[in-house]
């Protein structure tokens, strides 16, 4: 049991794919941080993901990205586990930033598949076999089409599944049938996690462990609920959970990734609505059908 409360095996149930709170002027807001990691953990989240591109890791420069770990690390003390973002469309300079990166308290690393490049599947693979190579800690492919412009066909994943050093995907293609061939022929022991909040019950019914969440940073307790009661069988309160909050995610997206749910999470008081250009923060009209919403 971590100290969250939970009882799943690691990296099951909810993960928390973290906003970085800034303040007005853009520079990172640390009290927010540290007030959206106890958010998080006291809603009952298993884990929580550290420099997720949710967390806007283009525009964090490295000396942000190390101070945001390093708190992490401090702040959450063991509570619950902690995953760490690092990719890149330079696979040296993934492979070198896995080498040079402490991660002394991190307990898995998320890698996002190259974006821009288009790589063919073989490009792929030999991307994140170098990776998984060269990682101190173990690698969750996350493979998410709409924003790389290349997609990890199932075989690609059950490929890459075979590596000792790859324990699982992210997978947010939105291509059930995709998700189907992965969850039929996967290794027992590699983990099938969507990267599509409105599809976790059904990802978990299918045969997946849990998901790595946008939605859960404003609704931590909620989110966390409804995907163990997926996962413990309970589809009608995994369905009542997330139709409550069905409403809401399309306007998560609306302005872009995290502006909607920076604004979800200003509205409830947890941190400031700030992102970084090229992004621009929630328009006065998203804000306002948001908190009509809430």
């Amino acid at each position: 049991m971590n100290k969250s409360g939970s009882r799943l095996p690691a990296f099951h149930g909810t993960g928390v794919a973290l906003v970085t709170p800034f303040t007005p002027e853009q520079a990172v807001d640390y009290a927010g941080w540290r007030r959206l990691l106890d958010f998080c953990i006291d809603g009952g989240v298993e884990y929580l993901v550290v420099n997720g591109t949710t967390g806007e890791s283009p525009t964090t420069t490295a000396a942000e990205k190390t101070e945001l770990l390093r708190i992490a690390v401090e702040h959450v003390a063991g509570r619950v586990p902690l995953v760490y973002g690092i990719g890149s469309n330079d696979t040296a300079a993934a492979e070198e930033a896995l080498r040079t990166t402490d991660l002394s308290g991190v307990a898995a690393i998320l890698s996002a598949s190259p974006a821009y490049n288009k790589p063919s599947q073989a490009g792929i693979i030999a991307h994140y076999t170098r990776l998984a190579d060269a990682s101190p800690l173990p690698i969750i492919l996350y493979n998410v089409p709409g924003r790389t412009a290349s997609n990890l066909t199932a075989e690609t994943t059950l490929r890459l599944a075979q590596h000792p050093n790859i324990i699982g995907i992210k997978e947010a293609s939105g291509l059930m049938e995709q998700c189907l061939a992965i969850a039929a022929r996967k290794p027992k022991n590699f983990l099938l996690l969507s990267g599509d909040d409105m599809l976790t019950p059904a990802l978990i019914a299918c045969g997946g462990e849990g998901v790595i969440s946008v939605l859960a940073n404003a609704f931590p307790k909620r989110f966390a609920d409804l995907t163990r009661a997926a996962l413990s069988g309970d589809f009608a309160a995994a369905r009542e959970g997330l139709f409550h909050l069905l409403p809401l995610n399309p306007l998560m997206y609306e302005e872009s990734n995290p502006v909607g749910v920076k604004a979800v999470l200003e509205a409830l008081g947890v941190c400031g609505a700030a992102v970084r250009l090229p992004l621009l923060e929630a328009t006065e009209g998203l804000k306002d059908r948001i908190r009509k919403a809430l």
